[in-house]
């Protein structure tokens, strides 16, 4: 028999005991990290796993028209979930959506289908129905349903002014026009709500809630009048169907301050059937009277005029001989009507809108004093109105190495040269306001829960004496009030325009069958109240200059303006012919 060694077993022993000894020091540490040290992460875990968060859409801050109307508003609305988890029983899924479709105008099947597709999860089944809608679905309290508050975006004046206004997304942010423009100021900030929930997601019905309620975007107003902007967008749709036209452009502006009334383009998007698949879509949101260029023509024969005028180098009665047609080098340039009319004073060039004046008064002017006055008048640059995509302009100066003499001599009767139709405007505002150039500007007023910022008119610069802006006033008055049965003329007030027609430019030149027929001017002649300027693209048939096509427009659009505006008459105005008087 082998007796045991003590010393061995003690020795054993200890190596199991030192080895419980670490792993209960193990335990001991592994809990202290996990109780102690680590507490914070963990808790915040396992909130996270019993938490659902849901961020909450803030309202848009609304777009007001001048007078205070909403043009764009958002109200409370619902967006309405099914929990694909509970819908896993089919016969309660079947009562819950049959149910549910009438309240969220749905398919029965279609809904059912969405909330089947996955095991868990929540699926989206209608998005934005009216308030009143949700509140009743809230206290059908539907198997598996829930709604998260939300909003839609409303436009109260239907498709009034769709491309200014602009349009929003299904994700509540601007695509186009203002609510694009001044997004980070409408689109407000987004809340949240917590709720406890289960292992599989569900809210626990008496479980603890937090929330942050949303807080709405800021309000923009504008310079707009509804009332102005609807009577330009009916008279540019009756214009554009008499004259079988594609497109054109109306502006009306306060002369005085720079802020515009009104402005329409057609084609134009409809806010009531917007389709965001639709290809043509950029097309229809264009903004033309801002974004598109175009050779103005013979408007711009009152800035070389003016010029000319300023610098001292002609007044109203200076004559020059007019032979039908001028040599500029190798070019021959001819009056539009292609006629001589001998002796002609410089308000009777202006009246028949003779090309050969334009180019006489150019060369009397030079290159270097033209082509200052046309960038004093806004001419090459943006207008900085504040709207997305606005053009700059275009024109060649002696400064390029592609000008030729013959640039100077096209340009002083508007070819040659492209601007929009603001720019256009903004240059013969000067004329109606003294001689100096205002800054076109279309939002007045921008309010949100930090600050109230309003806008006040921009003088540019001054572009000619105030002399010169009043002789020009008296010239462009004679233009259409000297001249008999003259198309822009308004019974009861005295109009101060110009016309232009240009053919349309093409890759190899110009299309000769197509013209661009445009009006600027301001009424009344004496004291403008406002300024309008008028352009129809390619108009159909005989009748498709300037003065035959946008000047009886442009009296249409004044006349409706002068009567909505309650200015008084500043003529008699002759009463209508009695049928059957002899």
């Amino acid at each position: 028999m082998i007796e045991a060694r003590p010393d061995h077993l003690t020795w054993r022993h200890r190596v199991v005991a030192a080895l419980l000894a670490l792993a209960i020091l193990g335990i001991v540490g592994r809990l202290v990290q996990l109780q102690v040290l680590d507490h914070e992460r963990y808790v915040e875990q396992a909130a996270a796993t019993r938490l659902g968060a849901v961020e909450v859409y803030a309202p848009r801050g609304a777009i007001l028209d001048a007078t205070g109307y909403p043009l764009a508003i958002s109200v409370d609305a619902f967006d309405v979930y099914v929990d694909r988890f509970l819908w896993r029983d089919r016969e309660k899924a079947q009562a819950a959506a049959t149910r549910l479709a009438p309240l969220i105008h749905g398919d029965p099947a279609a809904i059912l289908r969405a909330g089947s597709e996955q095991d868990s999860g929540d699926a989206l089944v209608a998005r934005q129905i009216a308030f009143a809608d949700g509140d009743r679905l809230q206290r059908e309290a539907l198997f598996g349903v829930r709604l998260i508050p939300s909003s839609v975006r409303i436009y109260p004046e239907g498709d009034l002014a769709g491309q200014l206004v602009g349009y929003v997304g299904l994700d509540q942010v601007g695509l186009w026009g203002i609510e694009a423009d001044y997004e980070t100021v409408l689109h407000g900030k987004r809340g949240w709500l917590v709720s406890e929930r289960d292992p599989l997601g569900r809210p626990i019905a008496f479980g603890p809630r937090r929330e942050r309620a949303p807080t709405v975007g800021g309000e923009v107003q504008l310079t707009v009048d509804r009332f102005v902007q609807a009577a330009v967008e009916r008279r540019l749709d009756e214009a554009l169907k008499q004259f079988k036209a594609p497109s054109g452009s109306i502006i009306v502006m306060d002369p005085r301050t720079g802020a515009v009334l009104a402005m329409a383009s057609r084609p134009a998007v409809s806010l009531s059937r917007v389709n965001l698949d639709d290809p043509a879509l950029s097309d229809l949101v264009r903004n033309r009277a801002v974004t598109d260029l175009y050779e103005p023509g013979s408007v711009l024969k009152t800035i070389t005029t003016a010029a000319a005028l300023d610098l001292g180098k002609v007044t109203p009665e200076t004559t020059y001989r007019d032979s039908g047609q001028v040599k500029v080098l190798n070019d021959t340039i001819r009056n539009w009507d292609l006629r001589a009319y001998g002796e002609v004073t410089v308000r009777e060039y202006l009246q028949y809108s003779l090309n050969t004046g334009a180019v006489w008064l150019s060369d009397l002017v030079g290159a270097h004093e033209f082509y200052r006055y046309l960038r004093a008048f806004g001419l090459g640059e943006a207008t900085h109105v504040g709207l997305a995509g606005e053009a700059e302009g275009q024109m060649r100066t002696p400064d390029d190495p592609d000008w030729y003499p013959v640039d100077l001599a096209t340009n002083s009767y508007g070819q040659g040269i492209a601007a929009s139709p603001l720019q256009v405007l903004a240059a013969v505002n000067a004329f109606a306001n003294g001689g100096v150039l205002m800054r076109p500007y279309i939002v007045s007023r921008v309010v949100t829960g930090e600050r109230v910022r309003q806008f006040q008119p921009v003088q540019v610069r001054r572009v000619v004496s105030p002399g010169t802006a009043e002789t020009m006033r008296l010239l462009m008055r004679d233009v259409v009030e000297g001249v008999p049965a003259h198309g822009a003329r308004v019974p009861g007030y005295e109009v101060a325009g110009k016309t232009g027609t240009t053919l349309v430019s093409i890759p190899t030149g110009y299309d000769l069958a197509t013209t661009i027929a445009t009006f600027a001017g301001f009424i009344p002649a004496e004291r403008p109240v406002v300024s309008i300027v008028v352009k129809i693209d390619q108009p159909q048939g005989a009748l498709n200059l300037g003065g035959e096509v946008a000047a009886p427009i442009f009296a249409r659009v004044a006349s409706d303006v002068m009567a909505y505006l309650n200015v008084p008459p500043t003529r008699p105005v002759p009463a209508p012919a009695r049928v059957g008087a002899r």
